[in-house]
């Protein structure tokens, strides 16, 4: 009786611990890349990723800063954030990870330069 009892706990033990782990929400992490935004969008680029970003307060924040620095409409500016990567909402077009913005840690003070030019 005790050994059937002591394999029911372990085992919803087991099942607890795996449904905790796929409810976990993704943790906040430091992304550095290079920030464009317009109307409705908004695109982080770093060396290995590109997320959406999602439109909140701190994206239009950040929106304001990188205005400041930008000479042209689709230049991008580097930036350093903290904020939460995610996948997108199945029922959503767009990148297949978003990252929703906490913090901004740093803005550059110039655009970056373009490696292609179309006029």
């Amino acid at each position: 009786m005790k050994k059937a009892l002591f394999l029911m706990v372990a085992l919803m033990a087991i099942t607890a611990c795996k449904n905790e782990k796929e409810q976990t929400v993704a943790e906040s992490q430091e992304l550095e890349g290079d920030f464009i935004f317009f109307e409705d969008v908004a695109v982080l680029k770093g060396n290995t990723f590109i997320y959406g970003v999602t439109i909140n307060d701190k994206a239009r924040e950040l929106a304001e800063q990188t205005a400041q620095v930008k000479a042209e409409d689709y230049d991008m500016v580097s930036v350093k954030i903290k904020g939460k990567v995610h996948p997108k909402p199945e029922d959503e077009e767009g990148w297949e990870e978003i990252v929703t913005i906490e913090e901004i840690l740093f803005v550059d003070d110039k655009p970056v330069k373009e490696d292609i030019r179309i006029e």
